[in-house]
């Protein structure tokens, strides 16, 4: 139960501090769960220290600016989805929609390395 309890509360600092950072609301449209996986992901990536929370936090609001969220949803599906094995694994690696939805995301992501770190 604590651990249910200190996560919600690292919820709401994580969207607090998005909120904080972007008085516009880039990430308005994206769900907080999402915004968080995104950080604590990046965050595992680019080390545990504040550089890292403020880079990372600043990069999904870059690409939240950039993408719509069914964009960015999109992407993560076929990216996620193209992971799996099996014959037909290969539509979400080869497909059009596939290959224009990575594509748009590594754009945004680019462009939020370039401004973030």
């Amino acid at each position: 139960m604590v651990r249910y309890a200190g996560f919600s509360i690292l919820t709401l600092l994580f969207s607090s501090a998005t909120v904080l950072a972007n008085p516009a609301g880039a990430a308005g449209d994206y769900p907080t769960t999402t915004i968080v996986d995104y950080v604590l992901g990046c965050m595992r990536t680019n080390g545990q220290t504040r550089q890292a929370l403020e880079s990372c936090s600043c990069s999904i609001d870059v690409i939240a600016s950039i993408l719509p969220y069914d964009h960015y949803e999109r992407a993560e599906t076929f990216k996620s989805m193209s992971l799996t094995t099996g014959e037909n694994a290969g539509l979400f690696r080869e497909s059009a929609p596939a290959k224009a939805a990575r594509t748009e995301l590594k754009q945004a992501q680019a462009e939020a390395d370039v401004r973030c770190f």
